[in-house]
């Protein structure tokens, strides 16, 4: 009884510590989200040229979640996350020196290292966990997404009380601490590490699985929609409603925290009642959310029998600030649920599939913004993110539906828990 309340302490306190140092690699993945606003007007960015500059680091912290899925299979998630926490510490304080565009986004590929966590963690904490207990677990560890809130609370104060240069800085320090503190509150389990006679290419046989594309699909939404959005509110929410930088952010928060903390219930439901029934239901809610967010501010006018009429549709700061908030908490849980799925599917190889899974994601946080950019450029309408993320949604509800839905009962004592 003692070794199994021993077991189970230690698989704790790797959960609690893996969250945090995720918490702190979100913070500073979404940094530019909050100072790459100061940065803009000084530069004189577009709109493009903004979308470019948050997404830099989300590139970076993208395309090395594969490879670091695949360590932390072969040399275990503690020894990967320490070193990956402290190879940022550098490139982040160097940020406040940049001066010109290009310093930017060539520091920025650095500093989106931190984004690679995720992939490490993962898998570092599932294996700690029996397998009806690992939805929870991704979703907790997976709440370290909340770090995107955390970013939209710290770095607008430190803005204007010292000016941007001085977020990357507090940044860097507070990344150090994080990563010795994971170190010393972390463990090592020999017993987890995928044996040395795996190789690399047994490993990446799964990328012929149709089932990883899918997957894939529904997390370039639910994350990558996840991180393109909380890098681009909180100056949506300057422009659209015209509020100052502090108060841009606290609202772009509503979203952001709910989709990192409540990723723990998603987990827990996920487990309850399987990966695609909670994955299904987001996706509707998803779409909901997104059609009514992507009505631009319209007036229109009619003629009636006693002249013309003039009306006004457009969602408020409320009703918008609300719809955001919901999509958040579908998100949150829609997170968890993939991930619920991989931990179904590939007991065996969780690391490198969530890395596959998580850079599709990455990739999707990655030209979101972008896209964003260049949409509102050539448009002139900030509803027109929402209205890209609809058709994104339309695209999974679609593919979900042809491929696991005719399969199965969403609702019932016959639904399953994933497709077949």
């Amino acid at each position: 009884m003692s070794a199994v309340i021993k077991t189970s302490s230690k698989a704790y306190s790797v959960l609690i510590v893996s969250t945090f140092a995720f918490t702190v690699c979100f913070m500073v993945w979404m940094m530019f989200g909050v100072i790459g606003i100061p940065i803009k007007k000084t530069l004189g960015l577009s709109a493009t040229q903004f979308g470019l500059l948050t997404a830099t680091p989300i590139l970076t912290g993208s395309l090395v979640r594969v490879p670091l899925g695949i360590w932390t299979d072969r040399f275990g998630g503690r020894i990967v996350m320490f070193l990956l926490m402290i190879s940022t510490v550098i490139p982040i304080w160097m940020m406040s020196y940049a001066t010109v565009y290009w310093h930017f986004l060539v520091i920025g590929l650095f500093v989106g290292l931190a984004g690679g966590s995720f992939s490490v963690g993962t898998p570092y904490v599932a294996r700690w966990f029996p397998k009806n207990r690992q939805g929870f677990a991704m979703g907790v560890y997976g709440a370290g997404n909340s770090g995107a809130a955390v970013n939209k609370f710290i770095a607008p104060a430190l803005v204007v009380a010292f000016g941007w240069a001085m977020v990357p800085q507090v940044y860097a320090a507070v990344m150090l601490g994080a990563a010795i503190l994971f170190w010393i509150f972390s463990a090592s389990e020999p017993s987890h590490l995928v044996t040395s006679n795996i190789s690399f290419r047994d490993q990446l046989k799964a990328l012929k699985d149709p089932k990883v594309l899918r997957y894939c699909q529904y997390y370039s939404i639910v994350f990558g929609g996840y991180v393109g959005l909380s890098l681009w509110m909180v100056q949506y929410y300057v422009g659209e409603f015209g509020l100052e930088i502090r108060t841009a952010a606290l609202l772009a928060a509503c979203f952001s925290l709910p989709g990192g903390v409540l990723r723990a219930i998603g987990g827990w439901l996920s487990d309850k009642y399987g990966a695609h029934q909670v994955t299904w239901w987001v996706m509707w809610v998803s779409w909901i959310c997104l059609f009514l967010l992507s009505y631009p501010q319209t007036d229109f006018t009619i003629l009636t029998i006693n002249g013309p009429e003039t009306f006004h549709i457009g969602l408020n700061i409320y009703l918008f600030t609300g719809l955001m908030f919901i999509l958040g908490i579908a998100w949150a849980f829609g997170k968890a649920s993939v991930f619920k799925y991989i931990g179904d599917d590939y007991p065996d190889n969780i690391g490198t599939i969530s890395g596959i899974v998580g850079l599709a994601g990455g990739l999707g946080g990655f030209i979101l913004p972008i896209m964003f950019g260049i949409i509102l450029d050539i448009t002139g309408i900030r509803s027109s993110a929402f209205m890209l993320m609809y058709g994104v949604v339309w695209v999974s509800l679609i593919w979900m539906y042809l491929t696991e839905v005719r399969k199965s009962e969403v609702m019932g004592s016959k639904s399953i828990t994933s497709a077949i």
